[in-house]
């Protein structure tokens, strides 16, 4: 990102919501040095910088600009799939700012040097916030724990072993400890690898496609666990994509129990099904796989009563030389960054969550738990705010993802609110017109 000081910016004639603050009025935000220096009614009587641009915004929603926890690249090792460039283009059209990138590359991010290394590409390439998650084991093979501490101070802001959970739970238990001495969050994947070998949900629908399935019970049984290992190691734990209605009570059991957890979920999750599959469609295969209509309505209601912190687009890019295969031949995985926004707000549209609790879980949601300054629009807070419009409609087409690889499960999708304008530390990153 350059390193020029911005010119100042005034975003007026905006409805400002602010979940951070739980605020939701008519106003202005005013920003110059790439920081907030008023946002809501107050701003709006305020005097314009001098030399700043003035935006009107129309009526238009200006909010803290989104943080995807949950965002996979190609770089290093499989740049065709997907680079830092190109997936900030995706999330600034999004309206995403801050994306959290999984250490799933090659090589794995498991050394303090990779860390270094995506931080610098981020900072020539990038045209949002980067910030990279760790490896909880070497080669995320769950078998040696990394250096969670040269790791964090290296950047890191959080671990993971990515999109493979760690079986051993003697190891798991010890991780935990040892990020809990360094105030490190352990971010797992919940899904016991000796029941889910199955290639979509199991259940009728299934054994009607001839398909082997992935019980719920394999993410049921492997977050309780990890639950009762953050009860004995005291750690700070988020399982980070979960998809059952049991899950979510697991989750509320843990909360009422006093342990420090977070619970997050896919937005492919919330508003897709098993049925959408249709006639073997692998963009719609991920993991964990699409649930019943039972478990994703248990999921939205979860996210409406705050049982669910985070919402996350779970952006796992995949070309089509792993992805046009027979069904349980392919590669899980969807991209996400370009219509996490426009999709969650089906939920508003739909009256199942409110507003100011929706665009909490993408916002100062996921910055509280990973400690970051982002995510609000108070003053002093670094200038990355999201404009939409909430009704304007729209259809995702192909011909215009700016992601690398096209494996949208929302090609052709038809959406109701849209990003006008991206902003990240005060300069505008994304406009559409």
């Amino acid at each position: 990102m350059a390193l020029d000081t911005p010119r100042p910016l005034v975003l007026s004639n905006a409805r400002v919501i602010d979940p951070a603050r739980e605020l939701d009025a008519p106003g202005s935000i005013i920003i110059a040095d790439g920081t907030i220096l008023a946002a809501g009614p107050e701003a709006a009587n305020q005097g314009a910088p001098y030399g700043a641009e003035i935006v009107d915004c129309k009526g238009a929603i200006a909010c803290p600009g989104l943080i995807d926890m949950c965002v996979s690249v190609g770089e290093p090792g499989a740049e065709h799939r997907e680079t830092l460039a190109s997936a900030s283009q995706a999330a600034a059209a999004g309206g995403v700012t801050t994306i959290c990138t999984m250490p799933d590359t090659d090589p794995v991010i498991d050394d303090p040097a990779l860390v270094d290394f995506i931080l610098r590409r981020a900072r020539d390439t990038a045209i949002v916030n980067v910030h990279p998650l760790a490896a909880l084991t070497k080669g995320l093979e769950g078998n040696e724990m990394t250096e969670i501490g040269l790791l964090k101070e290296a950047g890191a802001v959080a671990f993971t072993n990515g999109h493979k959970s760690v079986k051993n739970a003697q190891m798991m238990r010890r991780m935990m400890t040892y990020a809990r001495d360094f105030d490190a969050l352990v971010i797992h994947h919940t899904e016991d690898p000796d029941l889910a070998g199955g290639v979509m949900n199991s259940g009728l629908n299934a054994s009607w496609k001839g398909l082997s399935g992935v019980p719920r019970e394999a993410e049921i049984i492997m977050l309780e666990r990890d639950l009762r290992l953050v009860a004995m190691s005291k750690g700070k734990y988020h399982a980070n994509l979960i998809s059952t209605s049991d899950s979510t009570e697991v989750v509320r059991t843990g909360k009422k129990r006093g342990l420090d957890i977070t619970a997050g979920v896919s937005i492919n999750h919330l508003t897709h099904n098993e049925n959408d599959i249709g006639a073997y469609r692998t963009f719609f295969k991920m993991s964990p796989p699409l649930r019943d209509e039972d478990d994703r309505q248990a999921m939205i209601a979860a996210v409406a009563d705050g049982t669910i912190d985070i919402i996350c687009s779970n952006h796992d890019p995949q070309d089509v030389e792993t992805k046009r295969h027979p069904w349980a031949e392919a590669e899980d995985g969807a991209i996400g960054l370009e219509t996490l926004l426009a999709a969650a707000l089906r939920l508003y549209h739909s009256e199942q969550v409110d507003l100011v609790t929706l665009l909490g879980t993408m916002t100062s949601g996921p910055a509280d738990r990973l400690g970051l300054e982002t995510g609000r629009l108070s003053k002093g807070a670094p200038a990355d705010v999201t404009v939409f419009d909430l009704e304007r409609p729209w259809v995702l087409e192909k011909s215009t993802i700016r992601s690398r690889s096209k494996n949208s499960p929302f090609e052709d999708a038809r959406f109701s609110g849209r990003v006008v304008q991206t902003v990240v530390a005060g300069r505008t990153a994304y406009t559409y017109s």
